[in-house]
Parts: structure tokens; sequence; C-alpha cells
């Protein structure tokens, strides 16, 4: 059976592969709307400005985000397991041709002023996920918790800012980070 996709659907999911491709300010409303094949009234009747266009993919990477998460660690018996699990399948989609790096990352890169919509938005996941790691380390009973989620942090947005570099590539160093992952999750568990 097919679905027809709606304008706003077409829209959304050109802008958002244009975004997490070519970047955010590279990617112009006019290229959006031929991309699509959808006019340019078209777009600024669903999204009134291109910040509301950034707002709402990053709204849905969120999601997806949280979805992927879950996925990958639905199956990890302990709180621990959960952390290594996700690092696992991040080290799988980090070192694929479909991985152009984290679209927080670069949104925070593209718009560093802290009021940017944009930037808001990332940073709120960022937090979301360091709490989330943290949440987790204290549930494993990790000797430094925070020290812990602030280190596997920046371990997976390395890995992130690696793919974008590096992408698919034998040379990629993001092919070790789950093995890095479980290193500093053990080093927090030494003599507990």
């Amino acid at each position: 059976m097919n679905i027809a996709v709606t304008p706003k659907e077409k829209l959304f999911e050109t802008a958002a592969r244009l975004f997490y491709q070519h970047g955010y300010r590279a990617t112009g409303v006019d290229t959006i709307a031929a991309e699509s094949g959808i006019g340019k009234m078209t777009l600024y009747r669903h999204y009134p400005s291109k910040d509301e266009l950034i707002v709402a993919f990053l709204k849905q990477s969120d999601a997806d985000f949280w979805s992927y998460f879950e996925q990958a660690t639905q199956d990890a018996p302990t709180p621990r397991e959960k952390l290594l699990a996700f690092f696992v399948a991040l080290q799988d989609y980090v070192t694929s041709p479909a991985c152009y790096g984290c679209p927080f990352i670069n949104a925070a890169s593209e718009y560093p002023q802290v009021d940017h919509p944009g930037h808001q938005v990332a940073l709120a996941h960022k937090q979301s996920v360091r709490a989330r790691f943290n949440q987790l380390a204290e549930q494993a009973r990790a000797a430094q918790p925070q020290a812990l989620a602030n280190a596997l942090l920046l371990l997976m947005d390395g890995a992130y800012m690696a793919a974008r570099m590096y992408g698919a590539s034998p040379d990629n160093p993001a092919l070790g980070v789950a093995e890095t992952a479980r290193q500093i999750i053990d080093a927090h568990f030494v003599g507990v």
C-alpha cells in the first residue's frame, strides 16, 4: 500500500537530509524548495522561518536518538552493560556511510549564539544525554558517576566528529569507540 506523503512531510524530509549532509547555513530555503519540488510559499506556510525548520529537524533528531538509544540498550541486563551496549551500537553507526556526524554539534557549531533556537535545542539534547549517562552510572554504582557521564559524553561527541571528518574510511578513529568506552567504564569501577 502506498501512503501519500504530504507537502509538509516532503519539505521536512528534504530539509532534514540536506541539513544533515550539508549543514544548516549551506542549505538555503531555495535549495529545499527546489529539491523537494515544493514552492517556497508552501514551505513558508508550514515553516514560517528557516529557524523553525531547523528546530523541527533537531526535535525529530532528538526523538530519533532516544528511540535508537532505547533500542540499542533494551537487551542489556544491567545499567553498566546498557552504557557499553550504546557505544557498541554507536560504533556501528559512526563508521557507516549513513553517518554525517551529530546534528546537534553541527547546530551548535553553526549557530554559536546561545540564544539561537537551534543552539538551545542542541544544548538541551546534550544535557539530556549527559543526565541519562549519569543516571545509568549512578544505578551501576560507579565511583564517580558524573565524571563517568562527562567522559562518555565527550567520547560520544568525539566519535560523531570523527564520523564527520573521516566518514566510513578504515582510518576512522571511531572504529575503536566501543573498546574505548569499555576501558573508560571499567576504570570507574576499579575498587568499587
